[in-house]
């Protein structure tokens, strides 16, 4: 309400007074009942957003998920692995010691062969020869050494005429002396014939023991694993004997000759059982026994490796020789231990990361959905999983092995106001 002067008239100016009276406003400082709408509505829109937005974030948190496998009982290896190569027990190296052509092959790959049997003859002529020339010579000798006993008897009994008649004096001394001569003489060359003899006859053995070995014959039972000759060719053997055949003695009996690092080998003991594998067959693994653990180390590139042998039965002849093995030869076992998963002694919760560092000698339990961290004593251990020796741990139990972290959000129905 304002307040408004009145002038006063002239004759009335010395009563004047101001009067107040009602004034209406101006029209732009009247609201507008539309505009008034509109600012409510806004302003409910967005209270409600606010609402909203607080709901949501009530109602959205996070959750652990707990990766677990339960306690059990089971096997526990330590194993050294190893590369080898697959090779028959015994291989022998057929060779020959003679030189010459190729005038016979008998055998060829996988020949099953019998001890004695001729596999490869070299052209025996020029031997032949030899022994034939040789054997001449023998009998030479032997015909010279008769000739010489002949001798030896007439000089015999005209040693003993003159032996008779020398008392007489019917032959002189220097007739007895020259007889007594002869006599020795013949003696000696009896002697000197029957060693020409016998080096006419040791000459005649080494011409036919080259003569023999023109037959290339297997020493013993087995199959031909590698022929390195063919027909027509000139085999040397002036310096070092050639290699003609590898023949297997047994090819149901094999062994892995295997490589292990001076770290390992200490580990590994005779009778220690292994295993291996095959390109081959990889689906396949084939069993073995350590029968040798070899003293001569190898070096190579400043790696010091040591060889060891593993027996295994080939009964059904899958493995070839030459075939590369990949072993795993195991040095400690335990069965029917209980037993949890490698990652399990190494985990620990998230909220705990930062303030206390994992326990080696602890893992955490599930007990009713709360992880509660056992102490335990851990034993063997291999590539997947670690015996525990002591703890309150027992089959059954949920064992912790790591965490995922999860965002759920939980639906509220909102409530109506009474």
């Amino acid at each position: 309400m304002s307040e408004r002067a009145i002038p006063e008239s002239s004759e009335h100016k010395s009563s004047s007074k101001l009067v107040p009276f009602p004034v209406a406003p101006p029209a732009k400082d009247r609201l507008d009942p539309k505009r008034h709408w509109l600012v409510a509505g806004l302003a409910s829109l967005l209270v409600l957003a606010i609402a909203g937005a607080a709901w949501w974030a009530l109602t959205e948190r996070s959750t652990v998920h707990y990766v677990s496998v339960p306690v059990a009982k089971g096997l526990v290896t330590r194993t050294v692995t190893a590369t080898g190569t697959v090779n028959p027990e015994l291989t022998i190296i057929v060779g020959t010691a003679v030189s010459g052509i190729i005038k016979e092959l008998n055998c060829d790959y996988n020949t099953q062969v019998k001890k004695g049997q001729t596999c490869a003859k070299i052209d025996p002529r020029p031997y032949q020869s030899v022994v034939d020339e040789n054997r001449a010579n023998l009998t030479i000798a032997k015909a010279q050494l008769e000739k010489d006993k002949a001798n030896l008897a007439y000089l015999q009994l005209a040693l003993g005429r003159a032996a008779t008649l020398l008392p007489t004096h019917a032959v002189s001394q220097d007739v007895y002396d020259s007889a007594k001569s002869n006599y020795d003489q013949a003696q000696a060359q009896i002697t000197f014939d029957e060693a020409t003899i016998q080096q006419r006859q040791a000459s005649l053995d080494a011409a036919q023991v080259n003569l023999d070995y023109t037959s290339i014959v297997s020493p013993v039972d087995g199959t031909v694993v590698s022929r390195n000759v063919t027909m027509g060719q000139t085999v040397a053997a002036s310096f070092q004997t050639p290699t003609m055949f590898l023949i297997a003695t047994d090819l149901t009996k094999m062994q892995v000759d295997a490589n292990v690092s001076e770290s390992d080998i200490g580990g590994i003991k005779l009778g220690n059982k292994a295993t291996f594998t095959v390109d081959a067959y990889p689906k396949r693994t084939f069993e073995g026994t350590v029968t040798q653990v070899r003293q001569s180390p190898q070096t190579v590139q400043n790696v010091v490796t040591y060889d060891i042998i593993i027996s295994v039965t080939n009964s059904d002849l899958t493995l070839m020789p030459g075939m590369t093995a990949a072993s795993r030869i195991v040095v400690d076992l335990r069965n029917d231990v209980i037993r949890v998963p490698n990652q399990a002694l190494r985990y620990a919760p998230k909220a705990l990361s930062g303030v206390v560092p994992p326990s080696p000698s602890g893992i955490w339990l599930l007990r009713d959905g709360t992880p509660v961290s056992i102490p335990v004593v851990a034993g063997l251990d291999d590539d997947n999983f670690t015996e525990i020796v002591s703890g309150d741990v027992k089959p059954g139990d949920i064992v912790i092995t790591g965490e995922q972290m999860a965002t759920i959000k939980k639906a509220v129905t909102p409530r109506l106001g009474t």
